[in-house]
């Protein structure tokens, strides 16, 4: 079935027809939402408060793109989650062991450094430098720049998954970029050359 004949289908109570859909996009959900939160378990949680509640408001969809719908509702239950945390804050999450102070083993991501190549480390502690700036930015930088650069989503979905004008969207954009290049002018050694600053500040 197409896309619209699942989304005419879920509409009808098909609970099969709807979870098609969600196989189509809990990947990319999840990354939005991820990078946001910068959290896995928040990131599930929010992916799936998204998914239930995009089934009980499918009627509701109006046509357009469905992957911006669902990116939108799940942007919103990443900012609300974000408002939780400044009402609650807690201690922040990182590769560590709570308890020891060692890094978690991670077969995938912290596997033993010794035997991986030396650019293969990098990229993983330049991965570490950019989603820590991106933690950095205001909520609705981070946004905007998890959807464009990260995403791959054009201006116009982009706009109507924050649902701001493209004027706002740009804005915002660019204030992200400006925010985490200075960032991350702090791991320059791991940056690409043409992406370091010079000593006279510029590219």
């Amino acid at each position: 079935m197409e896309e619209k004949e699942l989304i005419a289908a879920a509409k009808k109570g098909d609970l099969d027809a709807f979870n098609k859909l969600v196989l189509t996009y809990q990947g990319q959900a999840y990354n939005v939402a991820l990078r946001i939160l910068s959290d896995a378990s928040q990131a599930e949680d929010a992916t799936q408060d998204a998914f239930i509640s995009a089934y009980q408001n499918i009627r509701g969809f109006r046509g357009g793109s469905l992957r911006a719908w669902i990116l939108r509702i799940v942007t919103n239950c990443c900012y609300d989650e974000l408002r939780r945390r400044k009402r609650r804050p807690s201690q922040p999450i990182d590769a560590l062991n709570p308890e020891s102070g060692e890094e978690v083993d991670d077969p995938d991501v912290l596997s033993d450094k010794r035997n991986l190549p030396e650019d293969v480390l990098a990229q993983k502690e330049l991965g570490l430098a950019v989603q820590n700036c991106i933690e950095g930015l205001p909520t609705e930088f981070r946004a905007v720049l998890v959807l464009v650069d990260i995403q791959g989503l054009d201006y116009l979905e982009a706009c109507q998954i924050i649902h701001k004008p493209i004027g706002t969207l740009k804005s915002r954009l660019a204030r992200a970029r400006v925010r985490i290049q200075d960032c991350l002018q702090g791991a320059w050694e791991l940056l690409p050359r043409e992406y370091r600053l010079k000593e006279d500040g510029k590219l």
